[in-house]
């Protein structure tokens, strides 16, 4: 039996895991969750840390699911690791062919989006990587088998018997890295965008700022999210009243990192303008963790601004203290409280606040 569509093997619950938004995190998860995990980077803990579970459940659900597609089709197709780079190059010229479907094929191939917009310049160059990568995976099979002998390995799926040797085995292997690749590339950019919104609008609304649109015309203790003009752009701009602003950027970066977001906000102008006002504003970075001997810190005083590390459990006490220090009218309990007592304060404003909004 001969089969034509390689992609009729693809689980469809593991095509719809191949793009994730974030309205899409928090219909699967929940708030609830989402909330917490934000709660919790409040209080100093990494974010690296608490999404890496729900990363390793995708990946290896995707992992799974491509080794599943292999099998499906050894039962269909005949010497499939010898023709399933002639088999997925036919079926990438399909024109009505998905986004995702196109991305999964992809990666049996070895490649990712970002190898194939650095690796594969043209449609010549495609045809080529082609005919090497047969290439070389038959000498770097041959290359194995010499080193580690002959292996066949017994899989049963759905009641049929696989037998997988070493070609199988590489193919799988080279798209599962390809795969595991993508999927840690898009998360990390997925949590880093979504999570720097959500904490954002969190720990600016329990500094008693109104989360508006900026075109609305209020102009007393409010605050907006993602403000890009004359390719200034800042991640949050709040304004205490007409004249006093303070823009924000924020970024959970490592530790040697630190001075490409001190670059970035080096650009922000000091004066911004709402409903014909001009308001003078400070700069206030908020950064995951600054290396010991980092120049961050008196760069961003020569710029008038203000570092504060998110990895201190009270780090959101150290803010409402660093706005009062600029603006003395600013008032918020944070600034009545001991340090100790500002968790318990966080963990009852979280409750009331939606995360969605700052979507």
């Amino acid at each position: 039996m001969i089969m034509t569509d390689f992609t009729k093997f693809i689980p469809q619950k593991s095509l719809d895991l191949v793009n994730y938004k974030g309205k899409d995190l928090i219909n699967k998860l929940g708030q609830g969750i989402i909330a917490n995990v934000v709660l919790s980077i409040l209080c100093g803990e990494n974010i690296r840390n608490l999404t890496e579970n729900l990363t390793q459940r995708r990946v290896l659900l995707m992992n799974a699911s491509l080794f599943v597609t292999y099998l499906k089709a050894l039962a269909s197709f005949q010497n499939l690791s010898s023709n399933l780079t002639s088999i997925i190059s036919k079926e990438l010229k399909v024109n009505d062919l998905s986004p995702n479907k196109k991305k999964y094929l992809l990666w049996f191939l070895g490649l990712t989006g970002k190898s194939v917009q650095n690796v594969i310049r043209d449609d010549n160059y495609f045809n080529t990587y082609l005919s090497s990568l047969d290439q070389n995976l038959s000498k770097i099979a041959k290359d194995i088998e010499a080193l580690y002998g002959d292996m066949t390995i017994k899989g049963t799926n759905s009641g049929i018997d696989f037998l997988l040797k070493w070609p199988d085995l590489l193919r799988c292997m080279m798209a599962i890295g390809a795969q595991t690749l993508t999927i840690r590339g898009s998360e990390k950019s997925m949590y880093g965008k979504l999570f720097e919104k959500f904490v954002l609008g969190s720990v600016l609304s329990m500094l008693g700022f109104e989360y508006i649109n900026k075109n609305t015309p209020k102009n007393n203790n409010v605050f907006w999210l993602s403000e890009r003009e004359d390719k200034r752009e800042s991640d949050a701009t709040v304004l205490l009243k007409p004249g006093s602003g303070i823009r924000f950027d924020i970024g959970f970066i490592g530790v040697g990192n630190t001075e490409l977001s001190l670059d970035k906000v080096s650009r922000y102008e000091r004066v911004m303008e709402k409903n014909g006002t001009k308001s003078a504003t400070i700069t206030i970075i908020l950064i995951d963790k600054i290396g010991d001997n980092s120049r961050t810190p008196k760069m961003a005083q020569a710029i008038g601004g203000h570092i504060i590390q998110m990895s201190g459990s009270y780090w959101v006490h150290q803010l409402a203290q660093t706005i009062h220090d600029e603006y003395v009218f600013f008032d918020n309990p944070l600034l009545h409280m001991t340090k100790e007592d500002s968790i318990n304060f966080l963990h009852e404003r979280m409750q009331k606040i939606d995360i969605s909004q700052f979507l």
